[in-house]
């Protein structure tokens, strides 16, 4: 009889951006190395914190006694972890219990690769790295009873691997989508990343797996994937390659790349039309002293120049900003917002710093004078330049640009409001958190997008009322009403029917990108559309 390993991971959600794959990649080797193919059974088990099961739980230790007892119930001999910062507790007092039993605890990951000495008294087996060689070979020993003196070098070769969904190790249906691999590998530094002592070259996968498996998203109908690449767009050519080859499979699949700008040109972001899809770059922050001490080149101009071929193109993109990076102020946090948001992203991602054990932020932390928390997240807690005090009221900024520019689809019109009420941004959205605390609006949640508008519309209002701007009010609210509308048809697919105080053909057109001059020049005319 085979013996039984199971591969878990416990996941925030269950999501197409949050399932199993290091899990499936581990079950997926030992399913298919000539070492243990014959002699294992392979299961992965999947786990997530909002499943009701769980998030009844009230502390870590619950959580941890529901998994063993279902990994018990699931007979495993041998269980391998997928541990990240979000479940590292949990998994060590699950692997005490399973220990206690005489089941075999092993552990992979990020936080392995991290904490290797502290992981080691929580698990029987640590693997750091890659683990599709490693792992086979461990596992094969353990239930041969061979002597271990050391695992094998990491030597693997992308042409070698099964893909764990071409072999069923997981079912991307089950998630609504997929993550997908196309390369390992970054060819960037950053300092607060792992790959920041990782090898600078990038590993890809073959063409010949990648055009398998969107056979097989396009046979599930796969509604969206994730590209894992750091950067999708560090070779040009093979970029433009893989999109038309998407094109072709998979045309209604919506796509999420990780790109740098640096590498955008015009050929580029007019090939990212050809499919649906999004684009998600990290700015991190616009303060040149502040990237250059966590190892990340930046040009302004050229950054400016290769975002507006984007828009140009009509390319969907978000941008990613830190807070608490060495160097940086609150009062340069707040001008890498302004400047975010001047680029018209389709959303504007805000993170505290965490200091990532393994990283070479974490190695050179007192250098640079930043105080973090030592338990995952390991967010930072004050810089000698950033205080805790000012940690607060980045967070207050960030709940604000969730709520009113993300989730509030503001990024058509945003600009133009800000541009006639004369507020900058951060100011804005500043004004913004006060007033929705002094009315009681939740900013932690999520909201449904009519709700949203409403807020946004009344607290628009009062700031026209306020600087005494009254004449902008019927056309502000016109204009956040059609965009509000048309972005909610093409979220949900109904039909919005809207009234307006000024033509449509107006209101979605040029002029309404300057309101001062839109209201001389354009005659109201009421009436009822539909989208």
């Amino acid at each position: 009889m085979k013996s039984k390993v199971i591969c878990t991971s416990l996941l925030v959600e269950k999501s197409p951006q949050a399932l199993p794959l290091g899990a499936a990649c581990i079950a997926s080797a030992i399913k298919n190395n000539q070492l243990t193919k014959d002699i294992i059974q392979t299961q992965v088990l999947t786990f997530t914190l909002e499943d009701k099961n769980l998030s009844s739980k009230n502390s870590d230790t619950e959580k941890a006694d529901y998994i063993y007892q279902a990994l018990i119930e699931n007979k495993a001999e041998i269980v391998c972890f997928s541990t990240f910062v979000w479940n590292r507790n949990i998994f060590e007092l699950t692997s005490k219990l399973l220990k206690a039993k005489g089941i075999i605890t092993i552990a992979g990951g990020p936080e392995v690769t991290a904490h290797p000495q502290e992981l080691k008294k929580s698990f029987d087996y640590l693997v750091s790295g890659e683990g599709e060689v490693k792992v086979p070979f461990l596992v094969k020993a353990i239930i041969n009873k061979e002597e271990i003196k050391s695992l094998p070098a990491d030597t693997l070769s992308l042409e070698d691997l099964q893909s764990p969904y071409l072999d069923g190790s997981i079912d991307p249906a089950e998630f609504g989508g997929a993550l997908w691999e196309l390369a390992r590998g970054c060819p960037f530094k950053c300092s607060y990343c792992y790959e920041s002592k990782g090898e600078k070259k990038v590993r890809l996968f073959p063409m010949k797996r990648i055009e398998k498996e969107l056979d097989l998203f396009a046979k599930k109908n796969i509604a969206q994937v994730f590209v894992l690449d750091p950067t999708y767009n560090i070779n040009k050519d093979r970029a433009i390659k893989l999109i038309d080859l998407i094109a072709k499979k998979t045309p209604d699949t919506f796509y999420y790349f990780e790109a740098r700008a640096e590498y955008i040109d015009r050929q580029l972001a007019r090939a990212f039309t050809k499919i649906p899809c999004a684009l998600q770059i990290g700015l991190q922050s616009a303060n040149e002293e502040s990237l250059k001490l966590v190892n990340r080149p930046f040009n302004r101009k050229q950054f400016v120049k290769n975002i507006n071929l984007l828009n140009q193109e009509g390319v969907i993109f978000g941008l990613d900003l830190i807070y608490g990076l060495p160097a940086e102020t609150y009062k340069s946090f707040r001008e890498g917002i302004n400047f975010a948001l001047s680029l018209y992203p389709n959303n504007l991602e805000i993170f505290c710093l965490s200091v990532l054990p393994g990283t070479d932020l974490f190695d050179r932390a007192k250098e640079l004078k930043l105080n973090f928390e030592d338990k995952p997240p390991y967010h930072v807690i004050n810089t000698d330049r950033f205080s805790a005090e000012d940690i607060k009221h980045a967070e207050e900024l960030t709940l604000a640009c969730n709520y009113f520019y993300n989730d509030g689809h503001a990024v058509p019109w945003f600009n133009t409001i800000c541009q006639s009420l004369k507020i900058k941004s951060d100011l804005f959205l500043k004004r913004f958190y006060s007033y929705a605390k002094e009315n009681k609006i939740s900013l932690g949640c999520q909201t449904a997008h009519l709700e949203i508008e409403k807020n946004q519309i009344k607290f628009v209002n009062s700031l026209y009322q306020e600087k005494g701007l009254v004449k902008y009010i019927k056309a502000a609210n016109d204009i956040i009403r059609f965009n509000g509308a048309l972005s909610r048809k093409t979220e949900c697919g109904k039909t919005q029917e809207i009234q307006l105080n000024y033509p449509v053909e107006y209101i979605n057109s040029e002029f309404s990108l300057n309101l001062e001059f839109f209201v001389s020049n354009v005659k109201m005319k009421s009436g009822k559309i539909r989208i």
